[in-house]
Formats: structure tokens, sequence, C-alpha cells
């Protein structure tokens, strides 16, 4: 009973968070499958490679650290954080290359993906290892759900952001962007850690992790009004070259506009919304590129839309 009950506890809540974190990514929605794809890595795959790495990393430490409680100190505090979110943040490496994979916000999204998935699998780790009362069961559900599985959430997310902020820059930034989003991820970690290391620091963890939260979400809906200003901005070009009704240009920046029903015809509404919103990040992202190839390849997809947009107005059957 008590596996199945933890089971549940552990995969709902988790599920639920990743689900509202892709449904929040209201512009260009990221395929659902790739989604799950990053939560079971975090939940399979970063999770077994986590323990192998800090079992070894922690049988080299034992060499040198001979007191036992520092030993397991530096372990939860700093072997931990490094190890988890190296595992988990490798994928996102994988993920980038990816076209889908293309704006801050989609760094977030999958970044956050993998930490609930993470955060899914040690919870029920967690649930059926300590949880020998009823008490102690149910407190361990609502920390390690309200505060434990979220910090993953947001130590990840945060990797990813830096991540996505990498992607179209020079090598210089590839590389600085990507760790300084490493050593911030393992900050979150070490400092939720080292909260709940010590009886007196465990307020100060909660209030770090809801503060965390507040930010990530306020940071999340400034990334979500950068894109909407990219949309007017890009798709304004497009109207001053005939290629859009210039109507249009005052709807597509807005969810609470473009999602109404009768602005254009409602069998194509849906996909002249996807392809209007992909030309206009594609023509951003192709001035950001620094190799030719590259830009020969964005250009191509632009010509591709800008003609996709026009035979949809049109209702003539696209070839591709």
């Amino acid at each position: 009973m008590l596996y199945i009950l933890s089971f549940f506890a552990a995969v709902i809540p988790m599920i639920a968070y990743a689900l509202i974190i892709w449904w929040l990514d209201r512009y260009e929605r990221e395929p659902l499958g790739l989604v799950l794809l990053n939560f079971f890595w975090g939940a399979f795959g970063a999770v077994i490679l986590g323990i192998i790495g800090s079992i070894f990393i922690s049988g080299i430490a034992a060499i040198y650290i001979p007191d036992e409680q520092v030993r397991e100190l530096t372990g939860t505090i700093l072997i931990a954080p490094f190890v988890e979110e190296s595992t988990k943040g490798i994928f996102l490496f994988l993920m980038v290359s990816k076209r889908k994979f293309d704006n801050v916000t989609d760094g977030a999204v999958y970044g956050g993906a993998i930490g609930l998935g993470f955060g899914m699998t040690e919870n029920f780790l967690y649930f059926i290892s300590f949880g020998h009362t009823v008490g102690n069961w149910l407190m361990l559900v609502i920390i390690r759900t309200l505060f434990s599985a979220v910090m993953h959430c947001i130590s990840t997310a945060t990797f990813g952001v830096f991540i996505a902020c990498s992607k179209f820059k020079s090598v210089g930034y590839k590389i600085g962007l990507p760790i300084v989003g490493f050593l911030l991820a393992v900050m979150v970690h070490s400092i939720w850690n080292a909260s709940v290391s010590f009886s007196g620091t465990t307020l100060i963890g909660f209030v770090f992790i809801i503060i965390s939260i507040a930010l990530t979400f306020i940071l999340f809906q400034f990334s979500l009004r950068t894109e909407s200003k990219i949309i007017a901005s890009e798709l304004a070009e497009e109207s001053m070259l005939g290629n859009m009704q210039e109507n249009y240009i005052e709807i597509l920046p807005y969810t609470s506009k473009r999602n109404r029903k009768g602005w254009i015809d409602e069998r194509i509404r849906k996909e002249y919304i996807k392809t209007a919103t992909l030309l206009a990040f594609r023509k951003m992202q192709s001035r950001q590129l620094k190799t030719e190839w590259q830009k020969e390849l964005y250009e191509k997809e632009i010509d591709y839309l800008r003609t996709k947009i026009k035979l949809l107005l049109g209702f003539v059957p696209l070839k591709t």
C-alpha cells in the first residue's frame, strides 16, 4: 500500500507541474512529446547517472575527508548538487541542437521538465524509504512536493535558460553562458540542501524557494513579453513588405486576441498563428547567426514560411 500511495504522490504532482509549465509557454508551445522526453530523462537517465557519479566522487572524498559527519555534509551540500545538476543538464546540450529549442522560454520549459522528472523519482525513493509513519510520510510528501522537487525544477530551468541564451551567440558566449548557468543551478541546489541539513535553517530554505519561485515566474513572464515584442516587430516588417495583412499585426502578438474566433477563417487560424509566429522568430534568429551556412538554412526556412502564409490565405494545398 505504501508503494502505491508513494507512486501516485510522486508522479501526479510532478506531471501536473510539467503540464502547467508547458501550457504557460503560450506563443510557441514545444511539442509535448519533446517535453515529456526531457521529463523522463530527468526521471531515469539523470537519476541513474547521478547515483553512479555520487558514489564515485563520494568514494574519492572519503579518502581525503576522514570525519564521517563532515563527509556527509560535503556530499549533501557540494557533491550532490554538482553531480545532479551535471546529469540533469547534460541532456539540454543535446536538446539545444534541435530547431525547436530556439529561445529562452524553451530553455526554461525543457530544463524545468527535466528537474521535475528528477524530483519525481527522488520523491518516490524518499517516500518509501523514510515514510515510516503516517505523519512522517505526509510531512515528506508536503515538503518534497512543494519545495524539494520545485528546487530541482528551478535549478535546471536556470541552466536551460543560459544554454538557450548561448545558442545564437559567438563561441565565447557559447562556452561562458552555460558555465554561468550551471554554477547558478548548483548554487540554488546547494543553498536548499544546506538549509535543510540543519534544523535551525530549514525555514530559511523554505523562504529561499518561495522567493526563487516568484523570481522564476517573473522572469518567465518577462521572456514571454519579449516574445510578444519580437512577433510584433518582425511581422510589422512583413506587413510593410506586403507579405501579411496590416490588421493581423494588431492581433498576432497577443494571445488574448489571436485565440479568439472570427478574425481569420477558423479552418486555418491555428496553422496561420503557428506559421506567423515561427516566421517572426526565425527572422530574428537569422540575424544573430554567425556562420553563412546556418544563415542560408534559416533564410530558406523564412522564404518557405512566407510562402506558406500566402498559400494558407489562398486555401491552396501546401506541398512540403
